[in-house]
């Protein structure tokens, strides 16, 4: 029989799963064509798939900000676990869904691991006073079986149920093992109560982006194609058949139809033989409309996202920086909101390197100090941040180590620059030394000379 426990939390699993698949939809570029009719939807079933992804350009454009360079201690073990580049993703489902998880344990060798886990898998317990982590859930569907995790303060449990689908029912006791941490093994980044950061892009404004591209796409086949209109024609009558082809019979009479007398096709030349008959063509549409309708769109969504102009592909003159400083003044917005998910996101890091050197080393994780650091969310080019930490140094405001540290430099890489330089140092002071005996042997040899003569 399924515990309590257990059942609470893959109910709190299934909960926002919906939410999730609706978020990644629209992630993904597959938003569902909104404010259209059932007519519209039929006309437009070959544009199902146009979509401005402006969802995904949020998400990255934050993504791509938040490079932790630093975790304290535990940086070394970050690194051996490849979370430099697995970061990412878990900074990706933290700012589509609202949470991203690591998950720290030990491998079959007993060496610290640490994998990224997706909300959609994985879900928390929060204590409802403290917010502190008490309890975590993990479930995984196998072609025969669903596997559950129950992480607990001092136990770690493994659930199984006989059926590839099960959702909270059917699940049984498999192995259990002690947790030496006190705490579940799991950091979130993130808060599960975080809003995903395309959360006001969903709520219409996405859908009416692909929807005024829609418009102007069938506005375009209409000014390709211009209607055209005829006066002084007589519409023809034509009989009506039914499905083997045959006239259709209404109280002994053929049923006829009134029909356009011209050919449909575009491409041939309309005759007739009344000179009365004249024909016209009706003015072409103006695209003018759609686009002024895309660009306060796209204004909107700068506003909720905070992404410039020139992230959205607007190309007029006013929307495009003039200079380096006008570049960094037009990302303002962008870069305090990525500073603002580096606060946010930092707490979970940290623990996570808690958990890691308590893995490796033992002890408590709450007592572990470790500090995380972040590259800088501006665009600031090597050049000018060399420039910047090259003045503090010589202000005698930093060390030079510490100056190779901020430039994004390894603790092996500034112990190889350090061994470096004292080589360096080395031989410049053997090339005086060697310069000083050069000297001394030829004022010796001239002296000698003048003695000989």
């Amino acid at each position: 029989m399924t515990p309590d426990i257990l059942v609470t939390h893959l109910q709190a699993l299934d909960g926002p799963q919906h939410t999730y698949a609706q978020l990644r939809n629209y992630y993904e570029g597959q938003a569902p064509l909104s404010f259209l009719s059932a007519e519209q939807k039929v006309a437009l079933k070959n544009f199902d798939r146009v979509s401005a992804n402006v969802c995904r350009t949020a998400i990255l454009s934050i993504q791509e900000r938040l490079r932790v360079c630093g975790l304290g201690d535990a940086f070394d073990l970050y690194l051996s676990n490849n979370l430099d580049q697995r970061s990412a993703q878990v900074h990706r489902d933290a700012l589509l869904y609202g949470p991203g998880y690591v998950l720290c344990w030990t491998d079959q060798r007993g060496r610290p691991t640490a994998t990224v886990e997706s909300p959609q898998t994985l879900v928390v317990q929060r204590d409802p006073i403290t917010g502190e982590l008490v309890s975590a859930c993990k479930r995984v569907y196998t072609k025969t079986t669903t596997e559950a995790w129950l992480y607990l303060p001092d136990e770690i449990r493994h659930y199984r149920a006989d059926n590839p689908g099960a959702a909270s029912a059917g699940f049984n006791l498999v192995d259990s093992v002690e947790n030496p941490l006190g705490t579940p093994p799991v950091a979130v980044i993130g808060h599960e109560d975080e809003p995903s950061a395309i959360a006001d892009l969903v709520s219409g404004l996405q859908d009416g982006l692909n929807k005024a591209l829609l418009d102007g796409l069938c506005a375009s086949e209409a000014a390709a194609f211009p209607r055209r209109a005829v006066s002084g024609l007589s519409p023809e009558e034509r009989p009506v058949l039914d499905d083997e082809g045959n006239p259709v019979i209404e109280a002994g009479e053929p049923v006829v139809e009134l029909v356009n007398p011209l050919s449909e096709d575009r491409m041939k030349v309309w005759l007739a033989e009344s000179p009365e008959t004249k024909f016209t063509q009706l003015s072409a549409a103006d695209l003018a409309a759609f686009e002024a309708l895309v660009r306060v769109i796209l204004a909107q969504c700068m506003m909720v996202t905070g992404l410039p102009a020139h992230y959205l592909g607007q190309l007029t003159a006013a929307a495009q920086p003039t200079s380096a400083d006008a570049l960094r003044a037009s990302e303002a917005a962008l870069v305090a909101r990525c500073e603002a998910y580096q606060l946010l996101y930092g707490t979970g890091w940290e623990r996570v390197g808690k958990l890691l050197l308590a893995i490796r080393d033992g002890g408590d994780p709450e007592e572990i100090d470790v500090k995380v650091s972040w590259s800088p969310a501006d665009t600031r080019s090597t050049a000018q941040e060399a420039d910047a930490v090259v003045k503090l140094v010589q202000a005698d405001i930093l060390p030079v180590t510490y100056a190779l540290k901020k430039l994004g430099y390894s603790a092996d890489e500034i112990a190889e620059i350090q061994t470096a330089r004292r080589d360096d140092m080395q031989l410049g002071e053997d090339a005086k030394v060697y310069s000083y005996l050069g000297a001394v042997s030829r004022t010796r040899t001239f002296e000698s000379t003048d003695a000989v003569r």
